[in-house]
């Protein structure tokens, strides 16, 4: 399926990331160990090559290619779990996720359906988690999926508690708002007996008790769980996360479950070495400089960067 496929490791960190590419694609999937294949495997893997939403924290926010066929989508997956994972059988890990939520917008590719389909029958035990930035479309077919597949779970990036801070970090203009989020999540909730996820990225102008207010009085913690993330940079020559913004989001994640929420506060292994952080698509970013052919500018492209949240691994 692939012409050409590069790994880079941080085996001090666990991590791998694989770079897959054919003649007008490359994309990106990223593998944890915690601390073995056989207690716990994470896998991240793609659904684009590039992303239409111009996220300004996703190294690929710039750009757009394609969607991935439910092939390109289950062959990074079968790569990896099938050769690249020491010999241990899948269906014998004790924890494997598999996450689409390395570069693309799930939500804007229905190939993700069929993709899951055979991953889940490949896959049984596997939990199969989308993270999606909320374009407006209709959700209808994800909570179909997730009902006809038990082990689907479902993630919305929010990153911040007012819509205005939001529109900047995602400029695609049909997505959305946080009200219609909190909706979206409650009819999957009520489909699937299974609470969402929002994800935050807590930094010093949204950590207040206000911030923590707004949330509350939009996402009902008996309907949702927190992810509160850590800050890293899209850029491979700048300082990922520091010992600030960890503290940043440990604080933070207290302040939410005070306020009633079952809250994970997460710190990705391989963010400053091989850029293992969700939108931290380096290697890609490269290859859409040296192949401009296809890459297609998105809203995003000219727009000023900014941090990039890590949502990794957060389920």
């Amino acid at each position: 399926m692939w012409s050409k496929i590069n790994v880079f490791e941080d085996s001090k960190e666990h991590v791998k990331k694989y770079i897959f590419e054919k003649k007008d694609i490359a994309v990106e999937s990223v593998l944890y160990k915690y601390p073995t294949y056989e207690e716990r495997t994470v896998l991240c893997i793609s659904t684009m090559c590039g992303c239409p939403m111009g996220c300004r924290f996703c190294g690929t926010g710039d750009y757009f290619v394609r969607n991935l066929s439910a092939e390109e989508i289950v062959g990074q997956a079968e790569y990896i779990l099938d050769s690249q994972i020491d010999g241990v059988n899948p269906n014998s890990i004790n924890k494997l996720q598999i996450m689409v939520m390395s570069m693309g917008e799930p939500a804007l590719n229905k190939n993700l359906a069929k993709a899951f389909e055979i991953l889940h029958e490949k896959y049984p035990k596997a939990a199969l988690l989308i993270s999606s930035s909320a374009p407006k479309v209709d959700y209808a077919w994800i909570r179909d999926l997730s009902i006809k597949i038990p082990t689907i779970g479902l993630q919305f990036s929010i990153h911040e508690s007012t819509n205005e801070a939001r529109d900047k970090l995602i400029p695609f203009k049909s997505k959305l708002n946080l009200a219609e989020i909190a909706t979206e999540g409650e009819l999957w909730h009520k489909a699937t007996g299974r609470k969402p996820f929002f994800n935050y990225c807590a930094h010093k102008n949204n950590s207040s008790g206000e911030d923590v207010e707004r949330l509350l009085n939009l996402f009902n913690p008996k309907v949702w769980e927190a992810t509160v993330s850590v800050i890293c940079e899209r850029e491979s020559h700048k300082e990922a996360s520091n010992e600030y913004q960890r503290n940043l989001a440990v604080e933070f994640g207290s302040k939410l479950v005070a306020a009633g929420y079952n809250v994970r506060v997460f710190d990705p292994a391989g963010q400053d070495t091989i850029g293992g952080g969700c939108g931290q698509l380096w290697y890609v970013q490269d290859w859409m400089k040296e192949n401009p052919e296809h890459a297609k500018p998105s809203v995003g492209c000219g727009l000023k960067k900014v941090h990039a949240p890590i949502i990794n691994n957060q389920f």
